[in-house]
């Protein structure tokens, strides 16, 4: 009876105060220029890649196919967590209703759950093209490439469905204010003022199926793709083959390093300032830099865009 009432009295949150990067006003306009600056970059550079892929015959391959939902992706996944952080930087700390907050927290697992089987997907793609090359038609046919990133969107969406929901059940007492710029799994888990143990176990296994497996899946491509390399018979031929991997291996590196510190741990973080740091490298700095590492650089994508530039 005594534990009713006490629920009962429980005043369930209805919005976050989120702190944002800094609470420095003179740092905060600095910041807003650079990031509002990186955040357009980025849609640029992403809509080219897209633009290319989908309007040049000749880019429509299965890596460049992976490559134009990547940019996609990034699109879209810059464009759940830049807003937020620039609102922040704008006013400083701001309020969030909670239903906008569980909104961007969906958004923003299937976008990395999605993000985190498409690069093993491209690491399949390229070990099929360097092991298996006689079968690579075969391999990496349209219908098998669609159901790879398919899946792969499906998949996130499912995993978000199931990890927002048991954040979003979850009692919320106060205090609200989450030292963070976007509604990240970690910071809510911390303001819980209910048991979380069924939450970090979801979490936790959901890290184990998709950022775990899908990080073996590309490792095992490597390792593979790594003594198909060495027994190649020319210096040339080796070069070519590791040049056409070594950015994918940049990025999966990068991403899955700051991704698996965060969230591959059943525990809750508390050292948010660091969480902070690593959430603006894969939120911010990767979906920038993806399209320069993977495509910019790219003959056939560079000759596809001196075509456009002169209308031919």
């Amino acid at each position: 009876m005594e534990r009713s009432l006490e629920l009962g009295n429980v005043t369930r949150i209805q919005e976050f105060v989120l702190l944002g990067l800094s609470t420095s006003p003179e740092t905060r306009e600095i910041l807003f220029a650079i990031f509002l600056t990186l955040y357009l970059l980025t849609l640029l550079e992403n809509a080219l890649i897209v633009f290319l892929v989908c309007s040049h015959t000749e880019l429509h391959k299965p890596m460049y196919f992976f490559l134009g939902n990547l940019s996609c992706l990034e699109m879209c996944y810059v464009s759940v967590t830049m807003p937020s952080l620039l609102v922040g930087l704008w006013t400083g700390p701001y309020h969030v209703p909670f239903t906008a907050c569980m909104t961007q927290l969906f958004f923003f697992i299937s976008l990395i759950c999605t993000e985190c089987t498409l690069l093993a997907s491209m690491a399949c793609d390229r070990y099929a093209a360097i092991c298996r090359p006689l079968h690579y038609p075969l391999l990496m046919r349209p219908q098998v490439c669609l159901g790879l990133a398919g899946t792969s969107w499906l998949g996130g969406l499912l995993v978000s469905v199931a990890k927002t929901a048991c954040i979003a059940s979850l009692s919320y007492c106060g205090p609200n204010v989450l030292n963070h710029f976007f509604c990240d799994v970690s910071p809510l888990l911390n303001l819980s003022c209910t048991h979380v143990a069924l939450t970090e176990l979801v979490d936790f296994l959901s890290a184990i199926v998709i950022l775990w497996g899908s990080l073996l899946v590309a490792i095992a491509s490597y390792v593979a793709i790594g003594r198909a390399v060495l027994h190649m018979p020319s210096a040339a031929a080796r070069c070519k083959a590791f040049s056409t991997c070594a950015s994918h291996l940049v990025v999966v590196g990068i991403f899955y390093l700051a991704t698996l510190f965060i969230y591959a741990r059943p525990s809750r973080i508390e050292a948010m300032d660091l969480n902070k740091l690593l959430s603006v490298v894969y939120t911010v700095a990767t979906p920038m830099c993806n399209p320069v590492i993977y495509c910019l650089r790219n003959r056939e994508v560079q000759a596809a865009f001196r075509r456009t530039l002169h209308g031919s």
